[in-house]
């Protein structure tokens, strides 16, 4: 059976009052979000604002040196292209689609122009952005303090709140890039959690098998980053509505 998409899967977009989302429907763009595409690259100036559905996106900063490393993740919970609300017109950062589905995109001056309104638009992209400053603050101390494996643990726990199901199409070569790590180490870590049970590893696609495992297993920052998005975002939960247009 084919899935239905609807911007409804986003969560930001099934939050806002059934007349806001009636005002934007008719500007919404399916579009498909195929793995590794560039959203856009650091300092450009974004034309569109980007609501995923059933992929995930990486905002990634990048050195002179081009090696990179993970920053934030956005799915289904959130939009990409903070940017255009947030007073400055370029990106500081790089958006890479780091698990593959779709989304909906919104041209910059309708965004703007709704949110000249001050509704409740506005008011879910500002909480919304809240909670993604948690995530970027808590990556840093979780990159700096605790073992790759914990860092995996996030990454994955994360991931999977943002999508739909509990599979995720990824290599261990892009899973290293947005840890910033060798890909080696990347695949010693998953193999330790694979030979527990946690995880099912074939290729590029990734199953968690125990998810209550896995989260006895990461570190406390992914608690601390699920209780800010909680506490901001009460609408986010990973069972949204995928019938209705």
């Amino acid at each position: 059976m084919t899935t239905q998409h609807t911007p409804k899967q986003n969560h930001l977009l099934a939050a806002l009052p059934a007349a806001d989302y009636a005002r934007l429907l008719p500007d919404l763009e399916l579009i498909p979000m195929p793995l590794g595409w560039a959203i856009y690259e650091s300092g450009v100036q974004l034309g569109y604002i980007y609501f995923p559905t059933t992929s995930i996106v990486s905002l990634l900063y990048v050195l002179e040196s081009g090696a990179s490393a993970e920053i934030a993740i956005t799915g289904n919970d959130g939009l990409v292209g903070i940017s255009l609300f947030m007073g400055g017109e370029n990106v500081p950062s790089r958006a890479v689609v780091q698990s593959a589905g779709n989304g909906y995109r919104l041209k910059a001056s309708i965004l703007k122009s709704e949110f000249a309104l001050g509704g409740h638009l506005q008011h879910l992209a500002l909480r919304y952005t809240q909670a993604l400053i948690t995530q970027l603050s808590q990556t840093v101390v979780c990159n700096r303090y605790h073992s790759l494996e914990q860092q995996l643990c996030r990454w994955l726990l994360l991931s999977l709140d943002r999508l739909p199901g509990d599979d995720l199409v990824m290599t261990h070569e892009l899973i290293a890039n947005m840890l910033g790590v060798r890909r080696k180490s990347v695949t010693e870590a998953a193999g330790n959690l694979q030979r527990t049970g946690l995880i099912l590893y074939s290729r590029s696609h990734i199953k968690v098998l125990d998810r209550a495992a896995l989260e006895k297993r990461v570190c406390e920052c992914y608690a601390v980053v699920k209780r800010e998005y909680d506490r901001l975002l009460p609408y986010n939960i990973r069972s949204v509505p995928t019938t209705t247009p």
